[in-house]
Formats: structure tokens, sequence, C-alpha cells
């Protein structure tokens, strides 16, 4: 059988504790070529795997045999790297948030179109036992009516996560553009849209900084979010919360109210108005506490739309649309208004 040779562009935490190790043991994959600007840590990745080492992503995208890349790097570097792979040929696997504007990620959907490559956004928690449960149970009927939600992720910030520490790029306004929107936000807004099977269509946000001095990016947003179809709840993603990871969701029905990674023990538990109470063990949902080893299939479902040549899980236009649920809830913020979305 022959193998698909991939890239990964950026050798930071995401790519070490997720997009390596799952490229490792995926069947139909061979790491071919890693790139990262810090020579002596792309070394010692590409040592690691047998691959070829480049400290230039210009370079990587020139080699004829990588066929497709993960893309791990800065937040502003996503799209133009997404771009320039996509005309090289090669399919993409890129991370979230996809772009810094609704411009640049509609550039890097008509680059794919153009190419007639994959083009795929890593929103994982779309493939989360309990997540995909409860879209069926609400799809079903079973539910009823969704009158409201409230969903948050929040963990201590990236220090404790980021290869750079407290000198991360996840701070920096000019190579992150976003912070805990982007970071952690942008997830939820995805799988809101996923589970519910809605777009929204009114923001309206307070997001600050409060918790990291040194930053010049939001490190907590709450946001108040509405459905086209009424449905209304509440967002927040923070770098503030100094405990335990929250990564939670909870759905409000008209016949049950479901409680997603709410915990420890059931991912799900769904409490139906007629009192009866059904908890189901599903596997937990990936942590970065954890180090991030619990796989994400991220990569099985990137790589299993190339080799079945099928429609990404997660295209171009989704991710678009996620990020620009962020989008108007930096504009709510700024603007002190709500936001209507297009």
């Amino acid at each position: 059988m022959k193998k698909i040779k991939i890239g990964v562009i950026g050798c930071g935490s995401i790519a070490q504790h997720r997009h390596l190790p799952e490229y490792m043991n995926n069947k139909y994959v061979e790491i071919a070529a890693v790139c990262d600007i810090v020579e002596e840590r792309v070394q010692k990745v590409a040592d690691q795997y047998g691959a070829r080492g480049y400290t230039q992503y210009e370079e990587l995208l020139a080699n004829a045999d990588v066929e497709a890349v993960s893309i791990c790097t800065p937040n502003y570097l996503h799209a133009p790297i997404t771009v320039a792979a996509l005309k090289a040929g090669k399919h993409v696997l890129c991370e979230k948030p996809m772009a810094t504007s609704s411009e640049e990620a509609q550039e890097m959907i008509q680059a794919a179109e153009g190419s007639g490559k994959k083009l795929m956004i890593a929103h994982n928690q779309r493939f989360v036992p309990s997540h995909q449960k409860a879209k069926k149970l609400i799809e079903s009927g079973e539910i009823g009516k969704i009158y409201s939600f409230r969903s948050a992720f929040g963990h201590g910030g990236p220090e404790g996560w980021s290869a750079d520490g407290k000198d991360s790029w996840f701070f920096k306004k000019s190579e992150a553009f976003i912070g805990a929107m982007g970071d952690l936000g942008v997830h939820k807004t995805d799988l809101l849209r996923y589970i519910l099977g809605e777009e929204f269509a009114e923001v309206g946000s307070f997001i600050e900084t409060t918790a990291k001095a040194d930053a010049d990016v939001d490190d907590t947003a709450v946001c108040v979010l509405k459905t086209e179809s009424g449905i209304i709840g509440t967002l927040a993603a923070s770098w503030s919360y100094v405990s335990k990871e929250d990564n939670s969701t909870i759905i409000y029905g008209e016949k049950a109210i479901l409680r997603l990674e709410d915990d420890p023990v059931h991912s799900l538990i769904v409490q139906y108005a007629t009192g009866e109470v059904v908890k189901y063990e599903l596997g937990g949902i990936q942590t970065n506490e954890e180090g991030g080893q619990r796989n994400s299939h991220v990569i099985e479902q990137f790589v299993g739309a190339i080799v079945n040549d099928t429609e990404p899980a997660v295209t171009g236009d989704e991710g678009m649309k996620s990020l620009q649920v962020v989008l108007a809830a930096l504009e709510s913020n700024e603007t002190k208004r709500i936001v209507k979305i297009d």
C-alpha cells in the first residue's frame, strides 16, 4: 500500500501532542517532512519521526513528494500558508481559527476549489462521542424543541500548554490576532452550530483582558448568541479558570436537558421532563490537562477524506461560518451593539 507523504508546518505543542502522534499511528500515512522557524525544535522533531526538517515552509512546499500538510502555526500564518500549500498541490489540514478575517477564509476556500485539493479545519469537538450522541438525540426529536443553551471552554491559559510558555505567540495580537475567543471560543461556536444544526444570526459580547497582564489579546469573553430560529444561549471562553478545565455544554429542550462533559464520569447526562435520568459513559473529551494524548479523530478524518476522495468532515466553508461568529463577537464588544451575522 502506497502511503500518503505528510508534512507538518509548525512544530509547537499542537503538532507534538496531536498531529504528529496521530499521523504516526495512522497506517495510511508517512511523516515525510516537518517545518519550524526554531531550528533546534524542528531538528529534534525531524529526528524523532525520521522526517526531513525545514526552517522555511516554502522549501517544504516545494518538495514534490509531500502530498498533504498540517498547518500548526500561529494564527496569522494560517491563511497565507494554506493558500500557498493548496496552490502547490497539497491537501491541507489547518488548525483553528482558520483565519483572522472572513476575506482570508474566503481566499482559502477559493484556493481549495481552484486546486481541487482537500481543505479541512481542525475542529475536533465535532468528533467527541457525547457531542455526536447529543446531535443525534436532537435530530431524532427526542429532546423536542430546543429553547436555550450554555457552553463554556476555559482553563488557566496557553502558557501551561504552549511550547514557548509565557513567551508564546498566543499572547501577541500581531501573531494570534485574537486570544481566548480564537483559541477556545471558536471551538464552541463550531460545536454549537454542529449540535443545534443551525446558524447563528445575532451576537452580543463582553470581551476583556483581565487575567494575563502582559497579553494584548482577550483572555475572558462572555457572549450571548441567537440562532436563526430563535434559540438563545451563552458562550464563555476564558484563560482565567485557574483550577480544573471546563469544557461543558448544557442544552435545554422541551422534553429534556442535555448535560455534555459536565460530569467527570458520565460524558452525557439526559434529564427528561418525566423525571427519568439517563447517564452515558462514552469516553471523556480531550483536555490540555492530560497533555492532549486522547485521540482527537481529526487526523483520521482528514486522511480518510484523502484516501476515499470524500468531502472533509469540517470543510473550509464550515470553518469560515464558525469563525464569523467569533468575528461578530469582536465587533459587538467594540461597538457595544448586538451584531447581526450575514
